[in-house]
C-alpha cells in the first residue's frame, strides 16, 4: 500500500498554513508520501479558508484535504475564544477516528501529526496503534513553559493573575506571572484546565515538532532536549524544523477589500519608496483595535514623520475583542482623525483589512514591522530580515514579546498602560526608535543575522534539515 501521513491542524488560518507548510517540507524529503489533512469546522468565522486550500490542492497534488462534518457547539462559560476551538476539536474525535479507519484501508499511515489544540485526538491515535506527534506552532521557548506548566501547577494553589511574581522556568528568562497567556491566568477557568491537559498529553506523545530553529532559541531548545521541562517522566524527541513560512501568502486570510486592486496597489506604492524607510503595521487575522486606539496609532504615526504602510480593520463588535466574525471593510474617514489621510498621503498608505504580508515584508522599501507577535508573523519578519516593534494582543503573544525583546533581541517592546491602551506618544517613540536610533540599528543587525541563520538551518547539513531527516527516519523504522 501507499505510505501516508495524516495532519490534523487547528482550523484557524494561521495554524492551518503552518501545518500545510510542514507537509510541504516533509514532501521535499520524502516525495513518495501522501499527505492527508483533516480540517475541522471553524469554531468562529474569521474568514474562509477554502480559497487557500484550493490553491494548495492545485499546486501540491500530494496534499489532500478532508473536511470533517460541521455541528453546533454547546454553550460555554469561558470568556476565551480558544476554548471554542478545543471544544469543536474534542467533539470531532469520532470523525477523526472514522477518517483514519477509512484512510488506513488504502494507505499505510505512519503518523498522526496534531496541532496542540487537537490534543484529545492522541487517544484516537493510540487506539489505532498510529504514532501520535504534536506540531507546536508557537516558539520553542513557549514549549518549554508549556511542558513545565504541570510542575508550576503542583507547586502553587494560586492563579497566575494573583501571584504577582516573576516565574522561574527552564530555558526562558524570568517572566512576570501576568505575562502568561490570558487562558492561563485563572486556574479555575476551563481554558486553563484544557491547557494543562494538553501539556500532559504532549509529554506522552511520540515526538514534538516545532516551528523554530536552534540558533534562534538555543536556551529554550536545550532545556527541553535536556529533559528539564518534563519533571515526572521522559521528554519526547524534539524536532526543530523551522522556519516554516508561506513563500507568498496571496490567499485571503480574513476581511475583504475593494476588489483586488488594493493588493498590488500597496506593493506598487512600496515600489515608489526609498530603501528600508517604511514601517509596516499589521496585526494578524484576529487582532482588532477600538476606535480610540486606532486614532492614537494615527496620531503617533503622523507625529513620527516616518513613512508607513498600515493595515486597518474595523473595531470589534460589542462583546468581542477579536475578529471571530467576518469583518466588513472599514470606513477609514470615520475611524481615523479628521484630515489624517490627506495630511499623510505623501508618506503613508492605509490599506483596508488585509495586505499580502510576506510580499510586503520582503519588499526592499520596508525597514520595520509593528506586529502582534503571532509566531508566524515573527518568523516571516525574521526570514525577511525586518526588525520589529512587539505589540501583543492575545494568546501567548505577551510571552512572545518577552522572548523577542529580552532573549532573541529582534524587537523593541510597545509598552501599554494597565488597561492595555497604548498612547500616541508611545507609538511615535517606538516607531522612531526602530527606524532611526542606535538601539533600532542594533536590533536591525541582529535580525539580519537571524535571517542568515534561518537560511543556514534549512540548507543541506543545517540544523533544521538534520532534524527533519531524524523525524522521517523515525517513521522509516516502521516500514
Amino acid at each position: 500500500m501507499e505510505e501516508a501521513l495524516v495532519l490534523y491542524p487547528s482550523p484557524v488560518i494561521g495554524h492551518l498554513i503552518s501545518m500545510v507548510e510542514l507537509g510541504k517540507l516533509i514532501l521535499t524529503h520524502r516525495p513518495s508520501l501522501s499527505i492527508h489533512i483533516l480540517v475541522a469546522p471553524q469554531p468562529y468565522n474569521a474568514g474562509s479558508t477554502a480559497p487557500y486550500m484550493a490553491a494548495v490542492s492545485a499546486s501540491s497534488p500530494s496534499i489532500t484535504f478532508h473536511n470533517l462534518p460541521d455541528f453546533t457547539l454547546p454553550p460555554t462559560s469561558s470568556p476565551h475564544h480558544e476554548i471554542l476551538a478545543v471544544e469543536i476539536l474534542r467533539l470531532n474525535n469520532p470523525n477523526v477516528h472514522r477518517s483514519l479507519i477509512s484512510l488506513s484501508k488504502s494507505y499505510t499511515i505512519h503518523a498522526l501529526i496534531m496541532d496542540f489544540f487537537c490534543y484529545q485526538a492522541l487517544s484516537v491515535a493510540v487506539d489505532l496503534n498510529i504514532p501520535g506527534y504534536f506540531f507546536f506552532t508557537s516558539p520553542a521557548s513557549f514549549l518549554a513553559c508549556f511542558l513545565y506548566l504541570p510542575t508550576i501547577h503542583q507547586t502553587t494553589t494560586k492563579s497566575f493573575k494573583d501571584l504577582n511574581t516573576l516565574l522561574d522556568m527552564p530555558g526562558v528568562p524570568p517572566l512576570a506571572s501576568s505575562d502568561m497567556p490570558k487562558t492561563l491566568l485563572d486556574r479555575n477557568d476551563k481554558a486553563y484546565e484544557c491547557t494543562l491537559e494538553s501539556s500532559d498529553r504532549m509529554a506522552k506523545s511520540a515526538g514534538i515538532i516545532v516551528n523554530s530553529f536552534e540558533s534562534l532559541e538555543p536556551r529554550g531548545i536545550r532545556a527541553i532536549s535536556d529533559g528539564l521541562c518534563v519533571i515526572n517522566g521522559p521528554t519526547p524527541p524534539l524536532y526543530c524544523v523551522g522556519p516554516l513560512t508561506a513563500e507568498i501568502r496571496s490567499e485571503r486570510s480574513g476581511g475583504t477589500t475593494d476588489g483586488d486592486e488594493s493588493v498590488p496597489g500597496c506593493l506598487k506604492w512600496l515600489d515608489l519608496q526609498p530603501s528600508r524607510c517604511v514601517v509596516f503595521l499589521c496585526f494578524g487575522s484576529l487582532g482588532l483595535f477600538s476606535i480610540e486606539q486606532l486614532k492614537e496609532i494615527a496620531i503617533g504615526l503622523e507625529r513620527s514623520g516616518i513613512k508607513f504602510l498600515w493595515v486597518v480593520r474595523n473595531p470589534p463588535s460589542l462583546g468581542h475583542s477579536l475578529a471571530i466574525k467576518a469583518q466588513p471593510d472599514p470606513e477609514l474617514d470615520s475611524l481615523l482623525p479628521e484630515g489624517f489621510l490627506e495630511r499623510t498621503k505623501e508618506r503613508g498608505l492605509v490599506v483596508k483589512s488585509w495586505a499580502p504580508q510576506v510580499a510586503v515584508l520582503n519588499h526592499e522599501s520596508v525597514g520595520g514591522f509593528v506586529t502582534h507577535c503571532g509566531w508566524n508573523s515573527v518568523l516571516e519578519s525574521v526570514c525577511a530580515g525586518v526588525p520589529m516593534v512587539a505589540w501583543p494582543l492575545y494568546a501567548e503573544q505577551r510571552f512572545n514579546r518577552e522572548i523577542m525583546v529580552e532573549e532573541i533581541r529582534i524587537a523593541l517592546p510597545m509598552k501599554e498602560s494597565e488597561n492595555g491602551f497604548v498612547s500616541s506618544a508611545e507609538v511615535e517613540k517606538r516607531v522612531m526608535e526602530l527606524m532611526d536610533s542606535k538601539e533600532g540599528q542594533s536590533i536591525r543587525e541582529r535580525t539580519l543575522a537571524m535571517k542568515n541563520e534561518a537560511k543556514a538551518a534549512l540548507n543541506e547539513g543545517g540544523s533544521s534539515r538534520v532534524s527533519l531527516a531524524k523525524l522521517v527516519e523515525s517513521w522509516k523504522r516502521d516500514y
